[in-house]
């Protein structure tokens, strides 16, 4: 099955969430039947953000919205560290400070964005900004409506620079919310995890079911789309992650590049830094 094609929320599409089965798996029966594609996806990241690193020609920008407990930072964890962090940041934009308040809502996350040959994460976004904003009625109507433009416009400015852009809406049930809740009061290791915000928000379900349908039908363009994983299960929220990733990066034809050196020349000097290396070494150094 081609999830890229599947998931993807083409442009000027209307968009109910309710038509999207969050517990989708594809033609996967378990997390077992899944194991091998997935270990194969994230080697090929590995090789192919090494190519895209040295090639210097392309930049990647991936883009992580959900609500709380919908695998963020799951994902940043299981797709997103099989890449070096040689050329990969991780940004999270949480409530903003006095100081962004006082610029243009895209102010903080331009320097965040990745320059070519590297790969950037934002866990959590500029998409906030048409999201909490909204259902929380932080700014006017008349403020955030006019912000998909100015996404958009955004977006296409880093698309004209050589950055492809892939943004990931992880998609679950307020069920499957409720059970990881549930996980997080259990597991010591995951208590850290807890917000008082958690429940209140849940309160906001259909507000942000509503925000986000329009995002996704507003900013979903040729040059930055979106794509709705299914996310009950974790597993396959990774798997169909990497799988994008990897197919659209695979799609760049990216190429180490040659030398800018004589390698001759080179050669020749490494073997005799080895000869040296050996007559030293008969010699126990007596001769220096």
């Amino acid at each position: 099955m081609n999830l890229r094609k599947k998931l993807m929320i083409a442009p000027g599409t209307k968009v109910r969430l309710k038509k999207f089965d969050p517990a989708f798996r594809g033609d996967y029966a378990s997390a077992e039947d899944a194991r091998k594609e997935l270990a194969r996806n994230v080697a090929r990241l590995a090789d192919l953000q090494q190519k895209l690193y040295g090639e210097k020609k392309h930049g990647l920008l991936i883009v992580l919205q959900g609500l709380d407990a919908a695998g963020k930072d799951g994902t940043c964890w299981h797709v997103v560290s099989a890449m070096s962090p040689l050329g990969t940041t991780v940004t999270s934009f949480k409530q903003p400070t006095e100081e962004e308040l006082r610029h243009d809502f895209l102010w903080r996350v331009h320097p965040h964005t990745p320059g070519r040959g590297q790969i950037a994460v934002f866990n959590r976004s500029h998409y906030e900004d048409v999201l909490v904003v909204r259902v929380h009625d932080l700014v006017p109507k008349a403020v955030w409506s006019t912000r998909y433009d100015r996404i958009n416009e955004f977006e296409r400015l880093l698309a004209d620079s050589g950055i492809t852009i892939l943004k990931f809406f992880l998609h679950i049930s307020p069920e499957e919310q409720l059970e990881r809740f549930r996980q997080r009061l259990e597991d010591p290791e995951r208590q850290w995890k807890i917000s008082e915000a958690d429940y209140k928000e849940r309160a906001y379900w259909d507000d942000y079911t509503k925000a986000y349908e329009d995002m996704l039908e507003k900013t979903s363009t040729p040059h930055a789309p979106w794509y709705v994983i299914p996310s009950n299960h974790k597993w396959f929220r990774n798997l169909a992650v990497s799988e994008i990733i990897e197919a659209t990066l695979d799609g760049l034809d990216l190429k180490l590049p040659q030398p800018t050196v004589d390698l001759a020349r080179i050669r020749a000097e490494y073997h005799a830094a080895v000869a040296r290396g050996v007559a030293d070494a008969d010699t126990g150094g007596k001769d220096r």
